[in-house]
Formats: structure tokens, C-alpha cells, sequence
């Protein structure tokens, strides 16, 4: 996602002992009533080299009193509607239908803009279960500071709280109102908070993965990471809320001299375009899939697919609203028409996401602290469907069904 703004968010200290100190006294003895809570934070486009890179010391700080993933693998494709919604339901965006950020259902032809409040709060699109709508079938409340899809009405249902997205709320606003949701004495106290934060995804966008800018904005949503925690631990709840932090995918850094105009490839008019880079989703007008395929295989560092022909691992097959052709540039590699790149400049000048799931630049994050979760571990790489069932598994709920699996991540439970 993107339109940059840049928030300041008061630093509070986060000490790593007190913390693992607070969880372990709370794994060993019984939760209080109502159980454990999480509160699941997004940092859009956060790689999970940045821990080390930019050394953010209150997630550093999180993942030593608890666990991180060496990283976390994104669904294809690799931008912010689909895996977001893949982290809160544990559905590939196949299954879910939120297969890109712009689409068209070919049943009647509309279109899925995620820029559009108006789309984004029609329940038409959203498929599956989010694990907000899981918890308020089961009698717990839920609340949702701008996750993807919690605008909309998803199985008739919304979380207890929710925002209308709006750039505008300050980090420091955003989660102060989380720790008031899950700190409550009433009965709207929600047992599962969703927080998200878009600004290191936006600066990386403009500037870069690898500039001065983006590392401050890393080091600004990592203070806001250290308000939470704070807040937590002023309310004396470091041992039932146990916090998880994760990204949607990672970034690549752009340049001019990797960008090539389609235009002198094929006829931009001959093709209706979901997207172009670095993801490729198209439809010929023509309906000729073979002649497309064949034409686009002459674009260098762009591979190809029809719909029913994508690589297994994808999982991106069985859903009409994914166009016929689909394709992937290499690498920090971006193709478009040049009416695209004139209205967009900055584009090639900064970073993008989207490309291979499997590409080191988009492997995304995982670090998690609280009572549920082991001290100090350091696990391998696992996919992001498999965050529903564990959130699942930690609040006592029962999943819906899924393509993620509790046994993939049980070795991060206490």
C-alpha cells in the first residue's frame, strides 16, 4: 500500500528480561478468566532483515523474551490485500478471493479497487473466515485497527471495534486505543486486537529498502511496537496478552535501469491489465491466451503462466477472478507501459513488492512474546497460512476451515 505520512510515536522502554520474566510466571499458573488475548500487529512491507539491518530494539527486545521465524514466507502474490487477508483466515488468496489488489469478478464484470472504501466495505468479495469473525461467533469480542477486510460485514459480522482506515490516527493514537480494547474491565473487553501500521511500506515504496529514510521509519514503528508493549506492562497483563508481530511480505530495491516498457513488447490496448509489475495479471481482449503467452514470452525477466498452469507452489489456480495470464519479473525488475511510468515516476525510482514468494527481498516477519509462546527461539521459515490455526490454538477457538496447520508452528507454544 502506499501515500506516505510520517508519525512520531513516544519511545518507551521495552526490557527484554522483564518481559520473559512477566510471561514465564503466567505460563506457570492458570489463566485468568477469559483466557489468554492476542493482539496481532502488522508492519506493511517490513523485511525480515531489517532486525538486523536497522537493529529496532523493542522488536529485537519482543523476539529474545519470546520467538521469531528466520522469516515468514508470503502467498503469492506477494502485495498487501491478499496476504493480509491470508494471515487472519489462513486461506491461500485463491481460496479466499482476494487474488490481487485490483480485480475484476468475471461473473459481472465489477471491480475490486483496494483503494476504494466503498469496495473494501462490501462483503461480496470477502471469503473465508477471519479470525475476527471466528471469535465473535464464539463469544469472545474483537477489534480491528485497519486490517485488511475488517471494514466489511464478512458472514453478516463485524469485530466489536472497528476503524474506517484513515492515515491520518498516529501510530502512538492507534495503540493506545488497542491497549484500552484489550485492558477493558467490561464485557466489551476484546480477547483478539489486530494494529496496523503502513508507513515503513510507503517510505520503502518512495525511497527504497536500503535508504536513510526507510530506517527511520523502521526505528519509528519500532517505538510504537515498545508503546504496546509498555502499555501491557503498565496494566500488569504481560501474563494473559501475548503480542505477535508480523509483514505482509518484504521489499525490493527499483532502479530506471531495470525497467522496461511493455509498449515495445504488445499493443497495451490488446490486453486488460489487473497489474503489470511485479506481478503480471492480465486478460487478452481477444480471449487468444496462447498468442498472449506467446508474445509475453519474448519480454525479458518476465516468466509466464496461464491461470491453470502456474507453479504448484503458488497455490494460485482454482478462482475466476484471477486472470488467464500471470506472470512474475525477476527480481528488483518492473514492466509497464510508459503512460504508466510518465503518471508514476517514482515507482522505478524506490522499491516494490510482488515479486516471487520464494525470493529472499519478500520474505516478510515473524516475532511473537507472551504467555503462550516458548523463550528465545529462533524457528525455521514457515508459511503465513499458518498464523490462523496458532492464534486459534492460543485464544481456545475453533478454527474454520483452513489451508494452514497447527502442527507446522506448535513447536513456537510453551
Amino acid at each position: 500500500m502506499r501515500a506516505a505520512r510520517r508519525h512520531g510515536v513516544a519511545v518507551v522502554t521495552l526490557v527484554a528480561a522483564g518481559f520473559a520474566a512477566a510471561c514465564a510466571r503466567g505460563a506457570g499458573r492458570t489463566a485468568p478468566a477469559g483466557g489468554q488475548s492476542v493482539v496481532l500487529v502488522s508492519i506493511d512491507g517490513f523485511r525480515s532483515d531489517y532486525l538486523e539491518r536497522y537493529a529496532p530494539p523493542h522488536l529485537n527486545a519482543l523476539a529474545a523474551a519470546g520467538v521469531r521465524a528466520r522469516w515468514l514466507v508470503p502467498s503469492t502474490p506477494t502485495l498487501t490485500f491478499p496476504n493480509h487477508y491470508t494471515i487472519v483466515t489462513g486461506l491461500y488468496p485463491a481460496h479466499h478471493g482476494i487474488v490481487n489488489n485490483r480485480f475484476r469478478d468475471p461473473s459481472d464484470g465489477a471491480q475490486f479497487v483496494y483503494t476504494d472504501s466503498n469496495d473494501v466495505r462490501e462483503s461480496r468479495w470477502w471469503g473465508g473466515e477471519p479470525i475476527w469473525v471466528t471469535a465473535e461467533k464464539q463469544g469472545e469480542r474483537a477489534g480491528s485497527f485497519f486490517w485488511v477486510g475488517s471494514e466489511a460485514a464478512i458472514q453478516g459480522v463485524r469485530p466489536t471495534f472497528w476503524k474506517k482506515y484513515d492515515d491520518n490516527f498516529s501510530a502512538a493514537a492507534r495503540t493506545d486505543s488497542v491497549v484500552d480494547w484489550v485492558t477493558r474491565g467490561d464485557s466489551l473487553r476484546v480477547r483478539v486486537a489486530l494494529l496496523y501500521f503502513a508507513i515503513v511500506d510507503h517510505t520503502a515504496h518512495d525511497s527504497g529498502p536500503d535508504n536513510p529514510a526507510t530506517r527511520a521509519a523502521v526505528l519509528g514503528i519500532d517505538s510504537a511496537v515498545g508503546r504496546l508493549v509498555g502499555g501491557l506492562r503498565e496494566k500488569g497483563l504481560e501474563d494473559r496478552v501475548n503480542v505477535i508481530v508480523v509483514s505482509d511480505h518484504g521489499m525490493s530495491p527499483t532502479s530506471p535501469e531495470r525497467t522496461l516498457m511493455l509498449d515495445d513488447y504488445l499493443d497495451p490496448s490488446a490486453y486488460d491489465a489487473a497489474s503489470s509489475a511485479p506481478f503480471l495479471a492480465l486478460t487478452p481482449r481477444d480471449g487468444n491466451v496462447a498468442a498472449a503467452l506467446a508474445t509475453l514470452r519474448r519480454v525479458p525477466h518476465l516468466t509466464v503462466y496461464a491461470r491453470d498452469s502456474t507453479p504448484e507452489a503458488w497455490h494460485y489456480r482454482a478462482n475466476p477472478r484471477i486472470p488467464p495470464v500471470v506472470g512474475v519479473w525477476d527480481d528488483g525488475w518492473l514492466g509497464g507501459t510508459r503512460d504508466f511510468y510518465r503518471r508514476h515516476p517514482p515507482r522505478a525510482h524506490g522499491g516494490e513488492h510482488g515479486y516471487g514468494a520464494e525470493t529472499e527481498s519478500m520474505r516478510a516477519l515473524f516475532v511473537a512474546a507472551g504467555p503462550a509462546f516458548r523463550q528465545g527461539v529462533i524457528a525455521e521459515p514457515f508459511r503465513n497460512i499458518h498464523v490462523y490455526d496458532l492464534m486459534c490454538a492460543i485464544l481456545g477457538l475453533r478454527p474454520a476451515p483452513n489451508d494452514g496447520s497447527l502442527d507446522s508452528v506448535r513447536t513456537l507454544l510453551r
